[in-house]
């Protein structure tokens, strides 16, 4: 080997021992798979894209199979078992009338059975009718016996396509037939049959002029212009902008309500009903009565509209002031609003928290607040009003709209103070601006 090498101007290997060359290096070799997933197209469902890819990239099956591996096959499976034999044999197809025969390949095992593929020739079953039958149930004045036998002749042969029987209808014998007459023709007969033979099998029963008009209204969808489609897309958005401003009126009027059963309510009711409501729940525990749910929610009406101030019924010592500490939910706008209030009213941010003076201030702020909320909303009222006004006058020239004096606002004096937009008013400025 050694001359061969140097003939063949060879590398000489080395001859010293190591113990790779007795034993042979023994490094398993590892595979690298490529487990990076091309990206998800943007918009397209996860589904879909685990369909054109999978972990290996493997196509998907065309056919559902029992295997896990798909439609391929990673070994071949042999064996020293004999192959089925195949004959090239000849049939006949069941669903064919003329005796035509055919040939294919087919097991030794199975030939002479039935043709596998009959199974899926499927009759509808369309009835029969006799002289007597017919004369007795089935005459009407505009369909004679020969148009009806046609009818029935063509409805086996085309099983009941209504579509090609009127492609088909022999307009030179018989006069020109819709497919609606066709088919309320053939549902005529079936259900006289049925009725005649059975009175507890259910009728199917065809309404021609509906089907007519069905596809009229199809026929006028699928004719509309550009220009159709593109007012009717327009009238669907102006009526979406007018469901949500009545849903907007209806939201406001129950506001509204609220403040105007909270306005009718002075502070000495509020303490009264307060503590009746307090005795009632404490001594009674029958169901109450439809009063005492009037004055419930009477009383929630009216505690929604102030301001609600946390008790302090905890165990343990606490600050008198915090009392009149305004509770952080009632906003920056109010609480801006009721300070300007108080200095209008030169009354003092901070008063000594004494047990009169406590009550007496949380119930003064809390009636300022009501009192703003109700100003809003009569504010929001008249814009409203207003607002209807101009658009009666817009649709009818010449004519004016009179308001009644009821519904107008009474003529106040200015107040300094702004107005706190609770109601959410295009003419009423914010707190601060």
């Amino acid at each position: 080997m050694a001359d061969v090498r140097d003939i063949l101007d060879l590398e000489t290997p080395s001859t010293e021992l190591t113990k790779e060359t007795i034993f042979g290096e023994n490094k398993k070799v590892r595979k690298r798979y490529d487990y990076r997933v091309p990206k998800r197209p943007e918009g397209m469902h996860r589904e879909v894209f685990a369909l054109l890819c999978k972990d290996n990239n493997d196509v998907p099956p065309l056919y559902p199979t029992d295997t896990s591996k798909g439609y391929k096959q990673v070994k071949a499976q042999l064996g020293m078992r004999k192959v089925r034999p195949w004959k090239w044999t000849p049939f006949t197809n069941p669903a064919r009338t003329d005796g035509a025969i055919f040939h294919h390949w087919r097991r030794v095992a199975d030939v002479g059975n039935e043709y596998p593929f009959a199974k899926f020739n499927k009759k509808v079953p369309v009835p029969t009718y006799t002289n007597a039958e017919y004369l007795q149930h089935l005459v009407v004045n505009n369909w004679s016996r020969a148009e009806t036998d046609h009818l029935f002749d063509l409805c086996r042969r085309f099983d009941l396509r209504f579509i090609v029987i009127h492609d088909r209808w022999d307009r030179t014998k018989f006069p020109v037939r819709s497919v609606e007459e066709l088919k309320e023709r053939y549902y005529q007969v079936c259900g006289s049959i049925t009725k005649s033979k059975s009175h507890t099998e259910k009728i199917y029963s065809f309404d021609a002029e509906h089907e007519k008009h069905r596809k009229e209204q199809l026929k006028k969808l699928f004719e509309r212009t550009p220009e159709q489609v593109e007012e009717e897309q327009t009238l669907l958005a102006e009526l979406r902008k007018i469901e949500q401003r009545k849903k907007e009126r209806d939201r406001k009027t129950q506001d509204l309500q609220k403040l105007i059963t909270a306005a009718d309510h002075q502070s000495d009711p509020r303490k009264s009903e307060r503590k009746s409501s307090k005795k009632n729940s404490s001594s009674s525990r029958n169901r109450p009565s439809k009063a005492d749910s009037s004055h419930t929610i009477n009383f929630q009406a009216v505690e929604s509209a102030g301001i609600k101030f946390p008790d302090f019924k905890n165990s343990g010592v606490s600050l008198r002031s915090q009392r009149i500490k305004l509770p952080s939910s009632l906003g920056q706008k109010k609480m801006k609003g009721i300070e300007q209030m108080l200095t209008e009213l030169q009354l003092e941010l901070n008063p000594p928290p004494t047990e009169q003076i406590c009550q007496q201030f949380n119930e003064l702020r809390s009636d300022m607040v009501l009192h703003y909320e109700l100003r809003g909303a009569l504010t929001t009222c008249d814009y409203e009003l207003q607002s209807l006004r101009h658009q009666y006058e817009a649709l009818v020239p010449g004519k004016t709209l009179t308001i009644p004096a009821a519904l107008l606002p009474k003529a106040e004096p200015e107040v300094k103070s702004d107005i706190i937009d609770v109601v959410g008013s295009p003419s009423m400025p914010s707190v601060g601006h």
